[in-house]
C-alpha cells in the first residue's frame, strides 16, 4: 500500500501538523521532555505516525541539531523495522481490560537495554475500559524515569478527565486539500502514476482531511496502464462528480422545482449515492457561505473558491438546514429520494 511506502519517517515529512512537528521537536532540542503526550485529531491525520517518529527520535544514537532522528542508527534502524524492545505499540481497541493495563505497566518498570527511553504508544485509547484507565493513571502520575507514553485516540472526549490533566495535549488538525493534492502529486511522479490533476483534486476533495484516506483511494490505480481520466478516478471510487452541485444549486437559485426533482431521479438511477451526494452537497453549501462571508478564506485553508451566488445568508443558511435534516432522513427513508425531494419542496416553497 502507498500510505506504508511513502509513511514519513522524519519531523520533515510530515505534512499539514506544523504546530505539533514544532512543539515536539524544541522538546528534543532543549531536552524539556514530558513523560505523557496525548495525540488526538481526525483519522489518517498522522498521529500514529508521529508518535513513531518522536520515539525514534527520542532514541536516536546521532539525532540531528534541529531534532530530527538521523533514521541511519540502530536504534532507528530497529524502529523502523519493527524490531525495537524501547518502543512499544498497543491498540486499545483490542486489548480494553485492566490486566492488558497491568501488563504494560509492568514491562515499563523494567529499564530498555543500552539505557534507552522506553517508549509505549497506546492508540485509540479512548476504548480502554474505566478499570485500565484508573490502572494507568497511577503509573502516569509517578511514571518512571527512562519512560514516556504517547496516547492516540479520535475522541479525547472519552479520556478521563484525570487522565487528561496529566498529559500534554496536541490537536492534530485536518490536512487541507491542496496539501493532499501536493502530497498525491509527488507520489504519482515517484510511481509513474499517469493520472489527470483533476483526478487527483477529486481524490483529495474526498479524503476529507485524511492523507492515508487519500493515499489508498490513490493505490488503486496503481497499476492502472495509460493515463487515468478524470472521470475513471469518479467512476472508481464512486464519487460525486464536480459539476453535480453546481448544477443542482443552479435550480434551486432559479425556483425550478421540475429541473431540480428530475435531476434527483436522474442520479438516483445513474447510481449516485444520494446520501454521499447530500453530505457532499451541503460541504459545498458550506463553501459557497464561506465565500459569501469572505473569499479570501478558502484561499487561505487551501480550498479552491466556488461560484458568488446570488442568494441572502439567511436563505442560505436554511438551504443548509433543510439539508442536513434530508440526509439523516436518507438512512431511515422507505423512499430513499424523497428526503431530498420534500427538501426541495420545502425549500422553494
Amino acid at each position: 500500500m502507498l500510505y506504508r511506502k511513502y509513511r514519513p519517517q522524519t519531523f520533515n515529512q510530515v505534512v499539514g501538523q506544523e504546530h505539533v512537528v514544532t512543539t515536539l521537536k524544541g522538546a528534543l532540542i532543549t531536552g524539556r521532555m514530558g513523560h505523557a503526550y496525548l495525540f488526538t485529531g481526525p483519522r489518517g491525520t498522522g498521529k500514529t505516525t508521529l508518535a513513531r517518529i518522536f520515539a525514534k527520535a527520542l532514541n536516536c544514537l546521532e539525532r540531528e541539531k534541529d531534532g530530527n532522528p538521523c533514521d541511519k542508527c540502530f536504534s532507528c534502524q530497529s524502529i523502523v523495522s519493527g524490531t525495537s524492545l524501547a518502543l512499544i505499540e498497543i491498540d486499545a481497541a483490542s486489548q480494553t481490560g485492566v490486566d492488558n493495563i497491568r501488563e504494560l505497566i509492568d514491562s515499563a518498570m523494567v529499564a530498555s537495554a543500552g539505557g534507552l527511553n522506553k517508549v509505549f504508544i497506546i492508540d485509540e485509547v479512548h476504548m480502554l475500559s474505566k478499570s485500565a484507565f484508573n490502572a494507568l493513571l497511577k503509573t502516569l502520575e509517578e511514571p518512571p524515569s527512562h519512560v514516556v507514553f504517547i496516547l492516540a485516540t479520535t475522541e479525547p472526549h472519552k479520556i478521563l478527565p484525570t487522565v487528561l490533566s496529566r498529559v500534554q495535549r496536541f490537536d492534530f488538525k485536518r490536512i487541507t486539500p491542496l496539501q493532499i493534492f501536493t502530497k498525491l502529486k509527488e507520489i504519482t511522479k515517484a510511481e509513474k502514476i499517469n493520472i489527470e490533476d483533476g483526478g487527483l483534486k477529486a481524490i483529495a476533495i474526498s479524503s476529507d482531511g485524511a492523507l492515508r484516506d487519500a493515499e489508498v483511494s490513490l493505490s488503486k490505480f496503481r497499476s492502472h496502464k495509460g493515463e487515468i481520466t478524470t472521470d475513471e478516478v469518479i467512476r472508481t471510487l464512486g464519487l460525486v462528480p464536480f459539476n453535480f452541485h453546481p448544477e443542482f444549486m443552479g435550480y434551486l437559485i432559479a425556483s425550478d422545482k421540475v429541473s431540480a426533482l428530475r435531476f434527483i431521479q436522474r442520479i438516483h438511477e445513474s447510481g449516485v449515492d444520494l446520501e454521499h451526494f447530500t453530505k457532499d452537497f451541503i460541504e459545498y453549501l458550506r463553501r459557497v457561505l464561506m465565500f459569501k462571508i469572505n473569499p479570501a478564506v478558502l484561499a487561505s485553508i487551501g480550498e479552491e473558491s466556488v461560484q458568488d451566488w446570488q442568494i441572502e445568508g439567511a436563505r442560505l443558511i436554511k438551504l443548509i438546514n433543510i439539508f442536513t435534516l434530508a440526509r439523516n432522513e436518507i438512512k431511515t427513508s422507505p423512499v430513499v429520494q424523497l428526503p431530498l425531494e420534500l427538501a426541495v419542496l420545502e425549500f422553494l416553497d
